[in-house]
């Protein structure tokens, strides 16, 4: 094994971006991951995670010759063992746009074997003062803050560069109970909602989240997409830039493309933003078929959507609920699905291509898992039509992509 290199300094020329908002560079034959560097930069890199493998991990704490892509990071407690919320402060944001935009070739290339172009597009607002939705933590000292990368320990915040203004301001100046977390929500109408949860509480040896209670705002939150207005649980999912849930529901509709009569599944459907958009093409003669684990999220959708009687909603696990008569009996003409960020996986593809729709729209917040469920889908006789990519999380590596599937020809 080899021994650690924790904590030393090494100097690096730093090679092509990675999945997971770092650079990869070598050294004395290993792979370091570098977080706070850019491509073609040569950096002093703190190494801060090692197990003595073939790789370790570190963060650039000196440039020695920058990037012509790299800029001041906006904010304080962007950095080297500081908040790690953001990974690409440092980046211009069409720099950022080009390091995701490579990611996603690269996965798609290594784990679906496309070659594809992708160009990730911009949202309205710009790259700061867009996120809606924080969960924060809170320090032994009652701070509220954000957690460092891959860690434990809270870094105190008076202000967040990529939150809407206004969202943290009763949050920031006050204590709370030390070791709890607040979930923040901005809504369409400007107001902050801000849900208290307790510290994990051991159950049966593990940890179980505490009690949450309401602590500002009604809990209702306001927003506003797909031409319809929600009310819905502040603390529960929704899209959090705030021109993210419109833009993606017109793409899904574009390219879903019902006809009048068809029956189309909404899968990891949450509270119907899709359904909503797929409910008005099939009309009343047709069928929307929502599948969601989460029973707030259902309960929320039924409100929501009770004007439109062609939807009908199944709460489970998708892989359980697929195999249910009501879906092996009636398949598809189109599938919608927005799975969590490990993906769909082989068994809801393998039970989405049985059913052989003539369309599937994919939206997708990991590029690996969707090139993985891209190669599944390969595999039942499906390809990649069409391909978009948002910049829905400016300054972090996270990136949205919306892909549709189509029979192979």
């Amino acid at each position: 094994m080899t021994a650690t290199w924790k904590q030393r300094l090494i100097e690096v020329e730093v090679g092509a971006v990675a999945h997971g908002g770092h650079c990869v560079a070598r050294h004395e034959g290993r792979v370091v991951f570098v977080r706070h560097a850019l491509p073609g930069e040569r950096v002093v890199v703190r190494i801060t995670e090692d197990t003595g493998g073939s790789f370790c991990r570190g963060d650039a704490v000196e440039v020695l010759e920058a990037s012509p892509d790299r800029v001041q990071a906006p904010c304080p407690f962007a950095g080297p063992g500081l908040c790690g919320g953001c990974d690409w402060q440092h980046a211009s944001w069409q720099a950022q746009r080009e390091l995701k935009a490579a990611v996603v070739s690269e996965q798609l290339h290594r784990l679906a074997k496309l070659d594809w172009e992708v160009i990730v597009e911009d949202l309205p607002g710009g790259p700061e003062d867009w996120r809606t939705r924080m969960r924060m933590a809170v320090g032994p000292d009652g701070r509220p803050g954000f957690r460092a990368h891959r860690s434990h320990q809270v870094v105190p915040v008076d202000d967040c560069v990529i939150a809407v203004p206004g969202a943290l301001d009763d949050v920031v100046d006050r204590t709370w109970p030390p070791k709890s977390e607040l979930v923040v929500t901005r809504d369409a109408g400007g107001r902050t909602h801000v849900t208290e949860i307790g510290p994990p509480i051991i159950r049966r040896g593990r940890p179980v989240p505490g009690p949450s209670r309401l602590r500002q705002g009604s809990g209702t939150a306001t927003e506003l997409a797909a031409g319809r207005t929600w009310n819905l649980r502040a603390d529960g999912f929704w899209q959090v830039h705030p021109a993210a849930a419109d833009t993606f529901a017109k793409v899904v509709g574009d390219w879903a493309d019902c006809r009048p009569g068809d029956r189309a599944w909404d899968l990891y459907g949450g509270v119907g933003l899709f359904a909503s958009v797929l409910a008005e093409q099939v009309g009343h003669r047709g069928s929307v078929a929502v599948v969601e684990s989460s029973y707030g999220a259902v309960a929320d959708g039924r409100l929501n959507l009770s004007d439109q009687p062609q939807i009908s909603w199944h709460t489970g696990r998708t892989e359980a609920v697929l195999e249910t008569p009501d879906f092996t009996d009636q398949p598809p003409d189109v599938v919608v699905l927005d799975p969590p960020r490990k993906g769909a996986g082989k068994v809801v593809v393998t039970a989405i291509a049985r059913s052989r729709p003539a369309r599937v729209v994919y939206v997708a917040c990991d590029p690996a898992a969707l090139a993985r469920d891209i190669a599944a889908f390969a595999q039942h006789g499906y390809e990649l039509a069409q391909l978009r990519a948002f910049d829905a999380f400016p300054m972090t590596h996270h990136v949205e992509c919306i892909a549709l599937l189509t029979p192979a020809r």
